[in-house]
């Protein structure tokens, strides 16, 4: 799933860069007013000296986000505000499910008349069901992205600061797998995202949710949506990739 908020990853901690060279180069701002339109500014310059290590790190963004205590949360918050959706919409499968029996057990008992009003019938309410699944997947994807954008900025800081603490030059993210992502097979031993996820704990102050056996990332608001009743039934959750 390319979701939303790992899109805007590198502005994020682009920004966050910036920030940090300012902090750590008060100068900046000011030398920054005079500096002629067409060259370098100093932030910019400083931005770009931060990482100055020489170690390659690898992070799972996606997963960071959604394996702090506040993602947990976050996320199984959002799961059970869908729940009834849910639920109306496996009533609404059931539904489409059992009349698609019935012209199957009755079709040669009943009359053209019959069959065409109960075929209709079918047609209707899979289309009322295929809008429903398709506007409230829209409706929770979107707010999935809103939860992760608004913690990803928190914790683009985070990953800043370990970054540069720890002497790394660069940092990929690792959330695509190839051919989608660049990265075709990496070490465990470069990989950061758990040190990231400890580190944002503690900085949050977000206790681990109480339901341990809940799913951390909920990628839909129900096994349904966009199926077609009568040749799946409700699937699980998806869980986050290791």
């Amino acid at each position: 799933m390319i979701s939303k908020f790992v899109r805007v990853t590198a502005v994020v901690l682009g920004l966050s860069l910036i920030a940090l060279a300012q902090a750590t180069n008060p100068s900046s701002a000011n030398s920054a007013a005079s500096t002629p339109p067409n060259a370098p500014s100093a932030a910019a310059s400083s931005a770009a000296a931060v990482p100055t290590g020489t170690k390659i790190g690898t992070i799972n963004i996606e997963q960071a986000i959604f394996a702090s205590n506040e993602g947990q949360r976050d996320f199984q918050e959002l799961s059970k505000k869908f729940e009834p959706k849910q639920n109306e919409l496996k009533g609404l499968a059931d539904e489409i499910d059992a009349l698609k029996k019935q012209l199957n057990a009755q079709q040669d008992k009943l009359n053209d008349e019959a069959r065409e009003k109960l075929v209709k019938q079918i047609e209707g309410k899979q289309k009322s069901f295929d809008r429903a699944s398709q506007d409230a997947q829209e409706d929770f994807q979107n707010q999935q992205g809103e939860i992760g954008n608004k913690i990803l900025t928190k914790m683009a800081p985070v990953i800043t600061k370990y970054v540069t603490d720890n002497g790394y030059g660069l940092l990929i993210d690792t959330s695509q797998p190839w051919p989608r992502g660049p990265v075709i097979v990496s070490g465990p031993s470069m990989d950061i995202t758990q040190h990231i996820v400890e580190a944002y704990n503690t900085i949050s102050g977000v206790a681990p949710p109480k339901d341990t056996g809940a799913q951390a990332k909920p990628t839909s608001t129900s096994g349904t949506a966009g199926t077609k009743p009568a040749a799946k039934t409700p699937a699980a959750t998806t869980p986050p990739k290791q």
